[in-house]
């Protein structure tokens, strides 16, 4: 993808984000993901139904990497199996840590590629993935 467009994808991901709302349901999982070495401070909720994700929602404080990862992120895992979020989830963090990844699951994410190159922003995009792992691992409990 080209270095415009990625840098496009992100700030309209960063400007209007993707279910960016507080949530007031119990059928929602809240967790709250940070990252201690700057602003970013997220909620993040989360609808499964049947081992589906219905639904993602989000809500704080987070610089344009965090916020368009977590914006870009609800797109892909709406609607997938808890199993095929969690592959979607390992490509992502394969593809930030510089790993063998496949390009073609990450869809839009995909423009994160470089990331790496800036370590201090890798724990940005990473963040909200942290946030549905702990979701996750709520669940299974």
């Amino acid at each position: 993808m080209d270095e415009n467009l990625k840098r496009e994808v992100i700030l309209e991901n960063y400007q209007n984000p993707m279910n960016k709302e507080k949530v007031d349901d119990d059928r929602y999982i809240k967790v709250n993901t940070n990252n201690e070495s700057c602003i970013d401070n997220l909620d993040i909720y989360v609808l499964i139904d049947d081992g589906i994700i219905k639904d993602i929602k989000f809500d704080g404080e987070a610089c344009a990497i965090s916020t368009s990862s977590t914006s870009i992120m609800i797109h892909n895992l709406i609607g997938k199996t808890i199993n095929e979020a969690i592959i979607f989830m390992n490509e992502f963090d394969n593809m930030v840590n510089e790993k063998e990844y496949n390009e073609e699951l990450l869809n839009e994410a995909i423009v994160y590629d470089n990331i790496y190159k800036q370590a201090n922003r890798k724990h940005c995009a990473l963040l909200p993935y942290l946030g549905i792992k702990k979701a996750l691992e709520q669940i299974k409990k």
